[in-house]
């Protein structure tokens, strides 16, 4: 099967800035990217809740990063994510759906820690979610 080489279009929901209610420690947040940003600073989780991705990330810039952050945010990205599918049942099937093709968060932004840009990167996003598809199966 062939790789999936973006979260666009079809397979937006892939991406943490897809619509999507989660619950994450205790707070309900529109989208995933705002769970991930409010944990940089827990303090001030629920000041993201409401927040689309955009917004999200750029207020997630602005604060002061917990102490831990380097050494948590890919378990907490583990985490966020197994939320979004578990709590999404829709999205879990369409995960579930991608079958064994690689999944690739390709990019233009120059992101290569969660994703791939021009052919570099090291896709942590992409393989926190063949992992949990793994585990949903």
């Amino acid at each position: 099967m062939k790789a999936i080489s973006s979260f666009r279009g079809q397979y937006f929901f892939l991406s943490n800035y897809f619509p999507a209610p989660v619950t994450y420690q205790g707070i309900t947040f529109q989208n995933s990217e705002a769970a991930f940003q409010a944990m940089k600073c827990p303090s001030m989780a629920a000041q993201f809740a409401a927040l689309p991705p955009d917004k999200a990330k750029k207020f997630g810039r602005t604060v002061q990063l917990r102490g831990d952050w380097e050494s948590v945010k890919e378990q907490i990205m583990y985490d966020i994510c197994l939320a979004k599918f578990t709590q999404n049942i829709d999205l879990c099937r369409m995960l579930v759906a991608t079958g064994d093709s690689e999944l690739i968060e390709g990019n233009t932004w120059n992101d290569k820690c969660w994703g791939v840009c021009y052919g570099e990167g090291e896709n942590k996003l992409g393989k926190i979610l063949m992992r949990i598809r793994e585990e949903l199966r």
